[in-house]
């Protein structure tokens, strides 16, 4: 059996959607006895609409950067949590001013205490169909259960300094990821590669099974390095230096090896 993990935005979703080829090598891939899934920053409630409106059924989803997973019927397997006592402070941070939106996740609904005119969270949920709530600063303070902090940003800039000053001040207990302009925050040990890990483990999947990843972004890279992966072709450069080869999508990838 081999199992292939996608990054979502970048790699699979391209173009405000997902190419016919994409979809007809996913389902070459699945039937061939092979398993197929997502490994996103995104949210489960945000991902899963896109995945079936573009006719796409998987076997695992890896959200929030390895943070929580759930199998291909929906069921959670894993959710890692940050510590509750953090939530308010980071939210409360002077770099985190800037950001558009400040979006907590659950396993089961996503928590927005700030969005300003350009975020991109409600227009999501409006558009998919997801459960977003409305909290104020004194609801951060009781939120438990949190596996993931989403932030925002206009300049590259800003989401870059807003993820290198979280990763000084609180790095012990969090890991804050730029992906573009969005800076995702995660316990400290959680990453795509912990991700796929913990998926082989709880599925009992770990034996024998060839692990086939591909991205295009800074938080890719450790699945990349660790299971000797692959960047996509339009991916920056050094994201493509890291890869064992480049593919123009991901399914030329699945193609080539199933």
């Amino acid at each position: 059996m081999k199992l292939a993990a996608s990054d979502f935005d970048g790699t699979l979703y391209k173009e405000q959607g997902i190419c016919a080829e994409n979809v007809l090598a996913i389902k070459k891939w699945r039937a061939a006895g092979h398993k197929f899934g997502v490994i996103t920053g995104r949210d489960y409630g945000m991902l899963l609409p896109q995945l079936r409106h573009f006719g796409i059924e998987d076997d695992f989803s890896i959200c929030n950067n390895g943070a929580i997973i759930f199998d291909g019927s929906g069921k959670l397997l894993y959710q890692a949590e940050i510590p509750a006592e953090l939530l308010g402070r980071i939210a409360s941070q002077a770099c985190v001013e800037k950001s558009l939106h400040i979006a907590f996740s659950k396993a089961d609904r996503t928590c927005l205490y700030r969005e300003r005119e350009r975020s991109w969270i409600l227009r999501e949920a409006m558009q998919w169909g997801f459960q977003v709530e409305r909290i104020d600063l004194e609801q951060i303070f009781k939120l438990r259960a949190v596996q993931q902090i989403s932030l925002g940003f206009d300049e590259l800039e800003d989401a870059a300094l807003c993820a290198q000053l979280l990763n000084r001040d609180f790095g012990r207990q969090i890991r804050a990821y730029q992906n573009r302009g969005s800076v995702d925050i995660t316990p400290a040990f959680i990453n795509k590669s912990q991700g796929i890990q913990t998926l082989l483990e709880k599925m009992s999947w770990g034996k024998g099974t060839e692990v086939y990843a591909i991205g295009d972004e800074t938080n890719d890279l450790p699945m990349i390095r660790a299971f000797d992966g692959y960047a996509i072709a339009s991916a920056r450069e050094e994201i493509r230096q890291e890869a064992k080869k480049t593919f123009l999508n991901v399914g030329s990838m699945l193609r080539e090896f199933i």
